[in-house]
């Protein structure tokens, strides 16, 4: 088989990638085994320090890895270099906490000494999206190998420039062959991965059925699992909120990274007065997006991905007008470009307030109070996060058990930041990435008991 990566915004075929094949696999697959055995006895010290070295090459080599990203998935040139100095950030995060993190834990018994020793468990297979390329593997690289474990990417087939990108900066910076390596498999040579003695754990991020798919087979070999997987982010806005602010924030959070986030806010639940306020200013600000060519830096949306994904957009769409919502602006599709779109009048049952849309289309709830704001907010399969604007951030505390989501933002959107823990409930998946958190996902806790 052979893997194209298009551009979405013309269509043509930047580059092709020929699958791995078994040989090949199981070369990839001893090595990362192999590795992983002299790569775990290497001090934590030096491992930070080709942490840092990572983080160099990404802020030396912005723009290149960024043209890279834009081109193959559309994102705009602008985001594609934050992207990239987010990766960067997150090298460096670790570089100067993963010694503390990984410390022994001691603790008082009736032995002469007890404590938690923190050991690498393995290789560990990483299945990652295209919508964030870069940050999504970092965020899982960054600390999984600098706990000493060897890592393996199954990236998204659009992607692999990227994924070539990531696999060289690591070479360069440095690390041992085998202790991060690509493999340029189809789903259907999954299994065969999950089964061998190198793997001990898989991480992904993507789809529910993807999801599931993964946890039942890794379920089948006793491996372990995180899934980060889908959302459909509740932001609500009270009667008492700072409008300006919340109507700024509620664009970026929809809007970002042309709405392809699963932690982007999808669902603008307005109480009581907040309706006729808020409604007006986001849709005069939506009406302001530019769209155009990723690759300028004045472009605000480009492309989705595929075609396929503007398709499954505009069914959604469709079937929520049908249903009864209202279309304020936007529902327009031409090949993988999908207009800023906003529906009104969204109610649970359609596919805007029950799915998760993954592209610039947001969908407006009225509520009569706080109460039915948090009920509707937790009416969801998903539990990635939620957002609140409002004045009253002491009232806005008693909420925070309201919704069972992975995190809760008060006049902030919800997002991703190397200190904090990041992932969620329900159908958006389990286990935590970034933060202590993170490290601590694919290692083992070992009890030491000294008499």
């Amino acid at each position: 088989m052979t893997f194209k990566s298009t551009n979405p915004f013309n269509g043509e075929v930047i580059a092709t990638y020929k699958e791995h094949t078994n040989t090949e696999i199981n070369t990839i697959l001893v090595n990362a085994g192999n590795a992983f055995e002299a790569w775990r006895q290497v001090p934590i010290k030096e491992r930070c320090s080709l942490l840092l070295n990572a983080a160099n090459l990404l802020k030396k080599n912005v723009d290149r890895y960024a043209e890279t990203m834009t081109l193959e998935m559309g994102k705009p040139i602008s985001e594609a270099k934050g992207e990239i100095n987010k990766c960067a950030w997150v090298c460096e995060y670790y570089a100067e906490n993963a010694e503390h993190f990984l410390a022994d834990e001691l603790i008082e018994t009736d032995a002469s000494e007890s404590f938690v020793s923190h050991e690498p468990i393995g290789a560990v297979l990483a299945i990652m999206p295209w919508n964030f390329p870069f940050w999504q593997v970092f965020r899982f690289a960054a600390p999984t190998m600098t706990a000493g474990n060897s890592a393996l990417l199954k990236h998204a087939s659009n992607v692999f420039g990227c994924a070539t990108h990531i696999e060289e900066i690591f070479k360069e910076a440095g690390y041992p062959d085998g202790v991060f390596q690509n493999l340029f498999i189809d789903h259907d040579k999954i299994e065969t991965v999950i089964a061998h003695d190198s793997v001990q754990a898989v991480t992904l991020t993507g789809s529910g059925r993807a999801g599931k798919s993964v946890a039942s087979l890794a379920g089948k070999y006793l491996k372990k699992t995180l899934l980060e997987l889908g959302g459909s982010n509740a932001f609500i806005v009270l009667e008492d909120a700072n409008m300006d602010q919340a109507i700024e924030t509620a664009l970026n959070a929809r809007m970002m990274n042309s709405g392809q986030s699963c932690i982007a806010a999808k669902r603008f639940i307005l109480v009581g007065d907040a309706y006729d306020k808020f409604l007006p200013g986001f849709l005069e600000k939506t009406k302001s997006i530019k769209n155009g060519n990723p690759m300028d830096d004045s472009t605000e949306i480009g492309p989705l991905a595929r075609k396929d994904l503007a398709d499954e957009l505009h069914k959604q769409m469709k079937t929520s007008l049908d249903m009864g919502a209202k279309l304020e602006i936007g529902g327009v599709q031409d090949n993988a470009f999908y207009e800023p779109t906003i529906l009104s009048g969204v109610k649970p049952g359609m596919p805007a307030f029950d799915e998760e849309t993954f592209g610039p289309l947001a969908a407006i709830i009225k509520a009569r109070d706080k109460e039915e704001a948090f009920e509707l907010a937790a009416k969801s399969p998903f539990g990635l996060g939620t957002t609140i604007f409002t004045r009253d951030t002491k009232t806005a505390r008693k909420y925070i058990n309201k919704v069972p989501d992975g995190a809760f933002f008060i006049n902030e959107l919800v997002k991703s930041d190397p200190r904090l823990p990041f992932g969620g409930t329900k159908n958006s998946g389990y286990g935590r990435e970034l933060s202590r958190e993170g490290i601590h996902e694919f290692i083992n806790k070992k009890t030491v008991y000294i008499k």
